[in-house]
């Protein structure tokens, strides 16, 4: 049974791929703050194999995890003894990053005697929004577009959740970061590639589109991101000049158009008037722009994170994890994590 409104000091873990993050959030109906968001970045460490290495990261995550809870606890000014909820990502990601989080929080809850709350990373990113925009609430359509997803999500409520739109094969993040590896750019190739396709011509190149010829709001970004892999390694057997600007911006917009061409196919569809962006590609300045665009021109009201809570972060774990304690969510020592989450959740 949901509980009554209750002003809520929750501490949030993530570790679900390559961040340990640890945060302490403040949540009721009236106020969404953040008071501390601890990330424990490992970029370094796995841009020396050009991608991440699972059992890297789970080790990183066992050696940071407990002081970036202190530092969390302290910069926050509370003590366990005020905290009300422990949350923690449980599901999807990279399993054993994964475990280390939930065993870690399990511990926690259970020595403090705190009630423990799984969160779905998935709606962790679209919980992110709450905190820039309090007035933001269900219904509305979502899209979570980052490395290892990209989904268009019907939010029914603040905990149910009905994805309606996914790729197919390669999330957008994903094909951003092998394309941006072929041209030589460093991992992660995210930020490298938005600048990059800043100074090209996007229609120098001539891609595929991502989407999916038919009425399924589905998309495929492995095609488009073989067809420029075989456009870099095409020119580079006859021998020409590669122009890596060019290469960016040409792929930059044919993701991007994909993705909003799909976008405006799901809010005629489902006819909502909200639409949020979330996910560590929603930092890409070429895919906001876009949305921004588009919703404009439909008077579609848009809500994006700013970019520090674009990634993977504690915070947004928190606020997830208020509205899921609200529903009545526990869980106890057998909670497990998951790889893989449900379509619909």
């Amino acid at each position: 049974m949901p509980l009554p409104n209750k002003t809520m000091l929750i501490l949030a873990f993530e570790s679900s791929c390559d961040e340990t993050s640890a945060a302490v959030v403040e949540m009721d109906e009236g106020v969404r703050s953040i008071k501390s968001n601890i990330v424990a970045s490992q970029i370094e460490t796995h841009r020396l194999y050009g991608g991440v290495v699972p059992e890297i990261a789970s080790r990183a995550h066992s050696e940071v995890i407990s002081n970036i809870t202190y530092e969390a606890l302290e910069k926050a000014g509370v003590t366990l003894a005020d905290i009300d909820a422990v949350g923690v990502t449980n599901t999807p990601g990279l399993i054993g990053a994964l475990l280390v989080g939930v065993n870690f929080a399990k511990s926690l809850a259970l020595a403090n005697e705190l009630p423990l709350v799984p969160v779905n990373h998935i709606k962790g990113h679209i919980a992110a929004n709450y905190f820039e925009h309090p007035d933001l609430k269900p219904p509305f359509l979502a899209l979570v577009a980052s490395g290892g997803h990209t989904s268009v999500i019907s939010v029914d409520s603040y905990t149910d959740y009905k994805t309606v739109g996914h790729t197919r094969d390669d999330a957008a993040g994903e094909a951003f970061d092998k394309v941006g590896r072929v041209l030589g750019l460093s991992y992660p190739c995210g930020a490298e590639m938005d600048g990059l396709a800043k100074l090209g011509n996007p229609d120098a190149i001539k891609l595929p589109m991502a989407t999916i010829a038919s009425d399924t709001l589905d998309l495929s970004f492995s095609g488009l991101k073989t067809a420029v892999i075989n456009y870099i390694n095409t020119a580079t057997q006859k021998g020409e000049e590669i122009n890596k600007a060019d290469v960016a911006a040409s792929f930059t917009k044919s993701a991007v158009n994909s993705i909003v061409s799909k976008l405006e196919a799901a809010l005629e569809r489902y006819g909502s008037k909200t639409l949020v962006l979330a996910g560590g590609v929603a930092a890409n300045s070429h895919l906001r722009k876009a949305i921004n665009d588009m919703c404009e021109k439909r008077k579609i009201r848009l809500c994006m994170p700013s970019l520090s809570l674009c990634g993977d972060n504690a915070a947004m774990i928190g606020a997830q994890c208020y509205f899921e304690y609200k529903n009545g969510e526990r869980a106890d020592v057998t909670l497990n994590a998951f790889a893989t989450g449900s379509v619909s959740f």
